[in-house]
Protein backbone atom coordinates (compact mmCIF):
# COMPACT_ATOMS: atom_id res chain seq x y z
CA UNK A 1 0.00 0.00 0.00
CA UNK A 2 1.25 3.25 -0.87
CA UNK A 3 0.19 6.96 -0.04
CA UNK A 4 0.32 10.21 -2.07
CA UNK A 5 -0.84 13.18 -3.52
CA UNK A 6 -3.52 12.92 -6.31
CA UNK A 7 -2.06 12.03 -9.51
CA UNK A 8 -2.26 14.86 -12.30
CA UNK A 9 -2.36 14.37 -15.97
CA UNK A 10 -0.72 11.50 -17.00
CA UNK A 11 0.79 10.62 -13.92
CA UNK A 12 -3.11 8.47 -13.71
CA UNK A 13 -1.87 6.48 -16.93
CA UNK A 14 1.14 5.85 -15.64
CA UNK A 15 -0.72 3.72 -12.73
CA UNK A 16 -0.41 0.67 -14.34
CA UNK A 17 3.18 0.98 -15.31
CA UNK A 18 4.42 1.30 -11.57
CA UNK A 19 2.26 -1.43 -11.22
CA UNK A 20 -1.15 0.41 -8.57
CA UNK A 21 -3.59 -2.37 -9.29
CA UNK A 22 -6.26 -0.47 -6.62
CA UNK A 23 -6.48 3.33 -5.64
CA UNK A 24 -8.75 5.06 -3.28
CA UNK A 25 -9.59 8.62 -4.02
CA UNK A 26 -10.14 10.39 -0.81
CA UNK A 27 -11.34 13.61 -2.25
CA UNK A 28 -14.79 15.46 -1.70
CA UNK A 29 -17.15 14.73 -5.05
CA UNK A 30 -16.32 18.55 -6.47
CA UNK A 31 -13.06 18.13 -6.45
CA UNK A 32 -13.00 15.02 -8.25
CA UNK A 33 -15.78 16.39 -11.13
CA UNK A 34 -13.72 19.45 -11.70
CA UNK A 35 -10.40 17.50 -12.06
CA UNK A 36 -11.95 14.43 -13.54
CA UNK A 37 -9.49 11.95 -11.78
CA UNK A 38 -11.79 9.69 -10.09
CA UNK A 39 -13.47 9.32 -13.40
CA UNK A 40 -10.07 8.97 -15.65
CA UNK A 41 -8.96 6.51 -12.82
CA UNK A 42 -11.52 4.31 -13.60
CA UNK A 43 -11.11 4.26 -17.43
CA UNK A 44 -7.19 3.52 -17.10
CA UNK A 45 -7.81 1.06 -13.50
CA UNK A 46 -11.11 -0.10 -14.05
CA UNK A 47 -14.08 0.69 -11.82
CA UNK A 48 -14.07 -2.27 -9.65
CA UNK A 49 -10.33 -1.38 -9.05
CA UNK A 50 -10.87 2.24 -7.81
CA UNK A 51 -12.93 3.33 -4.23
CA UNK A 52 -13.86 6.69 -3.20
CA UNK A 53 -13.70 8.00 -0.02
CA UNK A 54 -16.13 11.27 -0.34
CA UNK A 55 -15.32 13.76 1.91
CA UNK A 56 -13.66 17.28 2.55
CA UNK A 57 -10.65 18.07 4.77
CA UNK A 58 -11.80 19.86 7.49
CA UNK A 59 -10.00 18.25 10.75
CA UNK A 60 -13.23 17.56 12.13
CA UNK A 61 -14.45 13.82 12.89
CA UNK A 62 -15.51 12.07 9.30
CA UNK A 63 -18.68 9.74 9.62
CA UNK A 64 -17.67 6.47 8.43
CA UNK A 65 -20.46 6.40 5.30
CA UNK A 66 -17.72 8.91 4.09
CA UNK A 67 -14.40 6.60 3.96
CA UNK A 68 -15.38 3.11 5.92
CA UNK A 69 -16.03 1.44 2.28
CA UNK A 70 -12.77 2.50 0.91
CA UNK A 71 -10.29 1.53 3.45
CA UNK A 72 -12.89 -1.86 3.33
CA UNK A 73 -11.93 -2.10 -0.28
CA UNK A 74 -8.06 -1.89 0.46
CA UNK A 75 -8.23 -4.18 2.86
CA UNK A 76 -10.34 -6.51 1.32
CA UNK A 77 -7.90 -5.74 -1.93
CA UNK A 78 -4.61 -6.49 -0.38
CA UNK A 79 -5.93 -9.77 1.49
CA UNK A 80 -7.29 -11.05 -1.81
CA UNK A 81 -4.30 -10.82 -3.63
CA UNK A 82 -0.99 -10.70 -2.28
CA UNK A 83 0.42 -9.03 -5.63
CA UNK A 84 -1.98 -6.16 -4.79
CA UNK A 85 -0.57 -2.67 -4.85
CA UNK A 86 -3.09 0.25 -3.39
CA UNK A 87 -2.84 3.61 -4.02
CA UNK A 88 -3.95 5.61 -1.25
CA UNK A 89 -4.31 9.39 -2.47
CA UNK A 90 -6.53 12.71 -1.13
CA UNK A 91 -5.33 16.05 -3.04
CA UNK A 92 -1.83 16.53 -0.94
CA UNK A 93 -1.23 12.82 0.39
CA UNK A 94 -1.35 14.56 4.41
CA UNK A 95 -4.39 14.01 5.80
CA UNK A 96 -7.61 12.26 4.30
CA UNK A 97 -4.91 9.61 2.92
CA UNK A 98 -2.89 9.16 5.99
CA UNK A 99 -6.21 8.17 7.87
CA UNK A 100 -7.77 5.85 5.03
CA UNK A 101 -4.98 4.05 5.49
CA UNK A 102 -4.95 4.24 8.61
CA UNK A 103 -8.27 2.81 8.76
CA UNK A 104 -6.77 0.23 6.40
CA UNK A 105 -3.62 -1.18 8.32
CA UNK A 106 -6.14 -1.32 11.20
CA UNK A 107 -8.68 -3.78 9.11
CA UNK A 108 -5.32 -5.87 8.77
CA UNK A 109 -5.24 -6.32 12.32
CA UNK A 110 -2.32 -3.85 13.06
CA UNK A 111 -2.35 -2.17 16.73
CA UNK A 112 -2.99 1.43 16.87
CA UNK A 113 0.36 2.37 17.68
CA UNK A 114 2.09 0.15 14.72
CA UNK A 115 -0.58 1.54 12.30
CA UNK A 116 -0.36 4.88 13.29
CA UNK A 117 3.85 4.63 12.43
CA UNK A 118 3.21 2.88 9.21
CA UNK A 119 1.39 5.67 7.72
CA UNK A 120 3.89 8.73 9.18
CA UNK A 121 7.06 6.42 8.35
CA UNK A 122 5.64 5.41 4.82
CA UNK A 123 4.40 9.74 4.24
CA UNK A 124 6.34 11.43 6.71
CA UNK A 125 5.19 15.12 5.31
CA UNK A 126 1.59 13.03 6.64
CA UNK A 127 -0.44 14.31 10.21
CA UNK A 128 -2.64 11.40 11.38
CA UNK A 129 -5.49 14.19 12.43
CA UNK A 130 -6.87 12.92 16.27
CA UNK A 131 -10.44 13.64 15.09
CA UNK A 132 -9.70 11.71 11.94
CA UNK A 133 -8.34 9.13 14.19
CA UNK A 134 -10.69 8.95 16.24
CA UNK A 135 -13.45 8.59 13.97
CA UNK A 136 -11.96 5.42 13.13
CA UNK A 137 -10.91 4.05 16.43
CA UNK A 138 -15.12 4.52 17.33
CA UNK A 139 -16.01 3.01 14.13
CA UNK A 140 -13.62 -0.19 14.58
CA UNK A 141 -15.31 -0.02 18.14
CA UNK A 142 -18.50 -0.32 16.65
CA UNK A 143 -18.25 -3.49 14.48
CA UNK A 144 -19.37 -6.66 15.98
CA UNK A 145 -16.59 -9.42 15.56
CA UNK A 146 -19.59 -11.37 13.03
CA UNK A 147 -19.33 -8.64 10.84
CA UNK A 148 -15.83 -8.29 9.90
CA UNK A 149 -14.92 -8.95 6.74
CA UNK A 150 -11.23 -7.85 7.07
CA UNK A 151 -9.26 -9.55 9.60
CA UNK A 152 -5.69 -10.40 10.54
CA UNK A 153 -3.82 -10.98 7.18
CA UNK A 154 -1.59 -13.86 6.89
CA UNK A 155 1.06 -11.20 5.90
CA UNK A 156 -0.08 -7.59 6.61
CA UNK A 157 0.94 -5.52 3.66
CA UNK A 158 4.08 -2.81 3.69
CA UNK A 159 3.66 0.60 3.03
CA UNK A 160 5.61 2.35 0.60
Amino acid sequence: MAIGAMPVAGEILDLPAKEITHLVVCRATPQTIFSQDLWAARRVLGRDNVAHARMWDTGRPKPPEQWAGAALFAAEALMADPNAHVLVHCQQGRRRSVMVAYATLRLLGRSEIDAARGVIAARPMGRLVPAYRASVERWLASRSPTNSSATRAAHPPTLQ
